[in-house]
């Protein structure tokens, strides 16, 4: 709990440098990203803390509505009346005065199909049938909703949930394995036949060949943390993010954090980070039940996954993908997601019993 506190205070206050003078140019309110994280913080906090106060067995019975109600939503961002396009993508659906991106709301639908299949059917989970089938067909469908958007980043996430929770349930490896292999041509299809996902692959090995155009993102990644050195120029000193980096406030603001806060500042957030993780597997791995253990684990992949692959696109580790970094950057559905997480895990911690 003091780990999320501490990297959501380092969020707030980092998407009002990274934003302040992309909001005050675009809206004429330099706070205007602040004031709305800050709105999204608010509802967040509240809906973990409801979820910490309750016991997590009770939500055994709710997984089904969840699922279905995800799916729906992932279904309504194609009507264009409900749905809302941006960047080319339709990845939000307009509900009164909230908007939500479905694509994360799948991340914790997957999660309760899991842990509730996994847990009811544990005898069988060597089963093609019973173990293996339903639940990668599960995650089948609700990635190719995401894929459909397009989002590929968030679709390859929900594949590495679901393989790593059914790995650590006991899945033959031969299942997986065949199934990664039958991914392969897919996920080549979808890489190589679109050119703006092959352009980003080609920028990913080279971004110098094109440094005004498609390498310019992750070059100025670079210069921003490269600049920043062991104590960084501090707060709201950054250039890099005054219209070099694109919505620096984002999918690059761990870019501004390095360059504001240097080494030291990139150390403390990636320890937060790996304390988060730490407490996550050890509150699966001490929980009453085997719903407990496998909720746990989810919510924890959840967050690290979204949190390794974000550092690692920065850093030019990975092709560029559309992920935000959990707690830190701006955006309502995913920090509202990742502090349900923080909720489950909170409640499968405080919830212990022997275990049967």
């Amino acid at each position: 709990m003091v780990a999320v506190v501490v990297l959501t205070a380092i969020g707030l206050v980092m998407v009002f440098s990274a934003s302040s003078s992309l909001a005050d140019k675009r809206y004429a309110d330099s706070a205007y990203f602040l004031k709305r994280q800050a709105m999204h913080l608010g509802v967040g906090v509240l809906v973990m803390l409801a979820l910490a106060r309750l016991d997590y067995g009770r939500l055994h019975k709710m997984t089904y509505p969840i699922l279905v109600g995800t799916v729906v939503a992932l279904l309504l961002v194609f009507i264009p009346v409900v749905g809302h396009k941006a960047g080319g993508a339709y990845r939000w659906v307009n509900l009164l005065f909230i908007r939500l991106q479905p694509g994360e709301l799948a991340k914790l639908a997957l999660v309760f199909y899991l842990a509730y299949s996994l847990s009811s059917h544990q005898d069988q989970v060597k089963s093609f049938s019973r173990g293996f089938f339903p639940n990668i067909a599960v995650a089948c469908v609700l990635t190719f909703l995401v894929v459909l958007e397009p989002d590929l980043g968030t679709a390859v996430t929900l594949m590495a949930l679901a393989s790593i929770v059914l790995f650590v349930a006991g899945t033959r490896f031969t299942y997986l394995g065949a199934m990664g292999l039958l991914a392969l041509p897919v996920l080549g299809l979808l890489l190589f036949k679109v050119n703006w996902r092959l352009e980003r692959m080609l920028t990913f090995l080279n971004p110098w060949a094109d440094p005004k155009g498609t390498g310019w993102q992750i070059i100025h990644s670079f210069l921003a943390l490269g600049s920043g050195g062991f104590t960084g120029a501090g707060l709201s000193a950054s250039k890099q993010k005054l219209f070099y980096l694109p919505e620096p406030h984002t999918d690059f603001i761990f870019s501004v954090l390095g360059e504001e806060l240097g080494f030291w500042g990139v150390s403390l957030v990636l320890g937060l980070f790996m304390v988060v993780i730490w407490r996550g597997i050890k509150t699966a791995l001490e929980a009453r039940d085997l719903f407990g253990t496998y909720l746990a684990l989810g919510c924890t992949l959840v967050i690290g996954l979204q949190a390794f692959v974000n550092v690692a696109v920065v850093m030019g580790l990975l092709p560029t993908k559309g992920l935000t970094l959990p707690f830190i950057s701006y955006g309502g559905s995913s920090l509202l997601v990742n502090l349900a997480c923080v909720g489950l895990l909170l409640s499968v911690a405080s919830h212990k019993g022997k275990r049967a």
